[in-house]
């Protein structure tokens, strides 16, 4: 971190995995000092950096040139770190996700499982633990219309509805009063909020999404745990389930980015 006229630039948001060749050599940000000479010309009320320093304090720690790539790379992280709203879809993509990952729909299937696999190799309907009958589910934790006591289903059906309802999901995890996109979020976040989002159909109405858009992450990560009954009753399967997605969704926390805009 680096203090400027009491403005706070966060360099963190340097990522070096975005400059090719970054592995041949140790990174460290402690080489990245604050190395910003007062006073700066103005622009729009921003104060602008010199880079020149920056990258010159880069190319010593890669110890070869910087490519347009890497310019471009450095540029987008700049002035994300000095407030300047701008399109940087290098670095953006970290931190916007749409989709769920393989591990997020692994930890899914995890916890949903494909109960009552008959001998014939089809899957049939089971209740919910938590009240014994309805909502009656099948395959990867499938439930809603059309799922009764008397549902059966090969496995590729099974595959199918979850694919179908995992783009459903995730769809509404990103569109949660659309403002995700203002909130930098990890796919480890993205996934974890996906998979409460699929068990409990929560998300519009969570405390645990408010404190994510606040970017309380901490917070947020604690709420998962008030997520575990069913029927009125605590279930140790849902106590399970959400300390995992707690720690997945505390596995990937976006750097402090205070000046970060939509």
């Amino acid at each position: 971190m680096c203090v400027w006229n009491d403005r706070l630039l966060d360099l963190s948001l340097l990522n070096p995995t975005t400059i090719p060749g970054w592995q041949e050599k140790p990174f460290s940000y402690r080489h990245l000092p604050c190395l910003l000479p007062a006073p700066f010309p103005q622009e729009k009320g921003i104060p602008q950096m010199d880079r020149k320093v920056i990258f010159d304090s880069v190319r010593r720690i890669l110890g070869r040139g910087l490519v347009q790539a890497d310019v471009a790379s450095l540029d987008c992280a700049l002035d994300m770190a000095s407030g300047v709203t701008g399109d940087c879809p290098s670095l953006r993509a970290q931190f916007h996700p749409s989709k769920i990952s393989a591990g997020g729909i692994a930890l899914i299937k995890e916890f949903e499982g494909c109960a009552r696999l008959r001998p014939d190799g089809l899957l049939e309907a089971y209740p919910d633990p938590g009240t014994g009958g309805a909502p009656w589910t099948i395959g990867w934790g499938a439930t809603g219309r059309g799922v009764t006591p008397d549902t059966i289903w090969t496995q590729q059906q099974c595959d199918d509805r979850l694919a179908s309802d995992l783009r459903r999901y995730a769809r509404d995890v990103s569109d949660v009063s659309d403002t995700l996109a203002n909130v930098p979020t990890t796919q480890a976040q993205f996934d974890a909020l996906v998979c409460f989002h699929y068990n409990t159909g929560a998300i519009r109405q969570a405390t645990l999404t408010r404190l994510h858009r606040a970017r309380d992450f901490p917070g947020a990560m604690a709420e998962f745990a008030r997520w575990n009954r069913a029927g009125g009753r605590v279930m140790k399967g849902l106590v399970r389930r959400r300390a995992a997605e707690a720690r997945l969704y505390s596995s990937g926390l976006p750097p402090a980015a205070t000046a970060w805009t939509g």
